[in-house]
């Protein structure tokens, strides 16, 4: 890097507009949405879909309910061309949803393209040419004049040769892209454009669609979207135009870039599912889409099942979502730290039905989506007692006394640290089965019987204590009591019952018990012990047994 100051670059100058209006606008309705995954996205992969895969992918998007799709370049290259063709002879388009191609602005790359389409019930001809003072410069060697007549006689032999198919019943549509508008003069953007929408002559019933793409991402999202309000103030047909976007991601704000101009008044967007395309990539539509969403606003897409979608999406263009991209990635639902898990637990019960989402840590219900609720939390050595407590309650129904989880929490966090990974729900059930409910050493209950009379409890157990029998007898107001009482006659340390509770895990009547008891063991361990059986009274005993022989580890 150089050293300050930095010479190399220069600032992207701002756009002259005092009286914006977009900074104080809500978005209340979604864009129109046109899917460029198979174009843009596909000449993006390494390895480009074979025709089967973008066949799926096209049935996807329509499902999702895209009802514009670019299909791809089919002047480009033999292969393009016959998807396209595919599509049309097989009836594979619904009437409702128009294929888009995109074209450069070349007389024989046009008339291939128009062959393309033939037969379509609903078509986009995507038109661009590139615009910048440094495209003019370096790449064509033209002036502002000639890269304008090249718009220009482009849009007339598209209008021309299109004339046919709209004759036999196409409805065809007219889009052109100021290629690298976001690095061109706006008046010059204007002029181009104007032009244009001369030679198409669109009505209020068949608008013209000027795409003014963020080809490379030069400037903050501000810059982007003051540059689409001053077209949208400045064009003179401006109710017969479609203000379409078109974002990459070269600064990484692709996402925040089309919100803001869409603020500033554009009508559509162009992008991918996920974001892929050229270097950083396009626009990532399911975010904004459901960035819509949290806002109470239905972005007219289905995405209720983003996991079969993401699972197309990776089968087909070999790519993965990344672990924490918002909404679908595999991580965006999961807390680690123990501060948050605990949040999320307690404002997830405090939800109700019929009230505005608001659980902390998580701005979108995953059950809206199709994500699971039990993967939100998952624990490692940084997570805390709530996310423990709540992997046992969601995944095995275990539900700990609060005062207990700050003991499991501890003892989960010291395994995970030990292992130095993440620890699975299975394994979290593992450690805690043999930290309370399968310890049999050094003590162990092998008999266990209750008398009752009228007004005490009697017992009688048998316990293996370090390859000893060990026979106690106790009497008290209850089963536990009583144990308790029949422990106190023998040599083993004192136990001092401090609280109790059980609860049912599952249903029928084979569903077991599981009990807690929280107890001080030879006045020095307050601890808890669990205990699990058919017999309530029965699972009661062992959390006692339990509570003692976690204790007895510890001395």
């Amino acid at each position: 890097m150089q050293s300050a100051p930095v010479t190399k670059y220069r600032p992207f100058p701002p756009v002259a507009l005092p009286q914006r209006q977009w900074p104080t606008r809500t978005l209340t309705r979604p864009p129109i949405w046109c899917s460029v995954d198979l174009r843009d996205g596909n000449q993006a992969l390494a390895q480009p879909m074979s025709v089967e895969e973008k066949l799926e992918y096209f049935e996807m998007l329509v499902k999702i309910g895209f009802k514009e799709i670019e299909v791809g370049f089919p002047s480009a290259s033999q292969i393009e061309f016959d998807f396209c063709r595919r599509l049309i002879e097989e009836n594979r388009i619904p009437d409702d949803v128009a294929i888009q191609i995109l074209c450069q602005c070349r007389e024989e790359l046009i008339t291939r393209s128009i062959d393309a389409l033939r037969g379509a019930k609903n078509a986009i001809f995507h038109l661009y040419n590139s615009t910048s003072p440094a495209q003019r410069k370096h790449v064509f060697n033209a002036t502002r004049d000639q890269i304008k007549g090249i718009a220009v006689q482009g849009t007339k032999w598209v209008k021309q040769y299109s004339a046919p198919l709209v004759a036999a019943g196409t409805r065809m549509r007219f889009e052109y892209s100021p290629e690298s508008f976001c690095s061109t003069e706006l008046d010059f953007a204007l002029e181009i454009c104007e032009a244009v929408t001369d030679v198409w002559q669109p009505t209020v019933d068949n608008k013209i669609i000027l795409n003014l793409p963020a080809t490379v991402e030069y400037a903050t999202p501000n810059v982007h979207a003051d540059q689409i309000e001053w077209m949208c103030n400045h064009l003179t047909r401006r109710d017969r135009t479609i203000i379409s976007l078109h974002t990459h991601n070269d600064r990484g704000t692709g996402i925040a870039a089309t919100e803001l101009a869409m603020l500033a008044g554009a009508d559509r967007v162009e992008g991918t599912l996920f974001g892929n395309g050229e270097r950083t990539g396009n626009l990532d539509v399911v975010t904004v889409a459901l960035n819509l969403y949290t806002q109470g606003v239905h972005p007219g897409l289905d995405l209720s099942d983003i996991n079969a979608i993401r699972e197309v999406y990776e089968r087909t263009t070999r790519l993965e979502v990344p672990a924490r991209a918002p909404y679908a990635g595999e991580l965006t639902f999961t807390a680690f730290s123990g501060s948050h898990q605990d949040a999320i637990k307690k404002s997830w019960a405090a939800q109700k039905p019929n009230e505005p989402w608001d659980v902390l840590y998580i701005p979108i219900d995953p059950a809206d989506i199709g994500r699971s609720y039990k993967a939100i939390i998952r624990i490692n050595s940084q997570s805390g007692k709530g996310g423990v407590a709540y992997v046992l309650e969601q995944e095995y129904g275990f539900t700990l006394p609060k005062l207990m989880h700050k003991e499991i929490g501890k003892i989960i966090n010291d395994v995970a640290d030990q292992k130095g990974t993440e620890l699975t729900p299975r394994q979290i059930h593992n450690v805690f089965q043999k930290e309370y409910l399968k310890r049999t050493a050094p003590l162990a209950l092998t008999q266990f019987k209750t008398v009752e009379s009228r007004k005490l409890v009697k017992c009688e157990a048998t316990l293996a204590f370090r390859g000893k029998r060990l026979k106690i007898a106790g009497a008290g107001n209850g089963p536990i009591d009583a144990f308790v009482r029949g422990l106190a006659a023998t040599s083993l340390p004192k136990v001092e019952i401090l609280s109790y509770a059980e609860h049912s895990l599952g249903k029928g009547a084979q569903a077991k018990a599981v009990s807690y008891i929280q107890a001080k063991v030879a006045n020095t361990h307050t601890l808890y012990g669990a205990g699990i059986d058919t017999n309530i009274e029965l699972a009661s005993i062992k959390a006692i047994v339990s509570a003692l022989n976690r204790a007895l580890a510890k001395k």
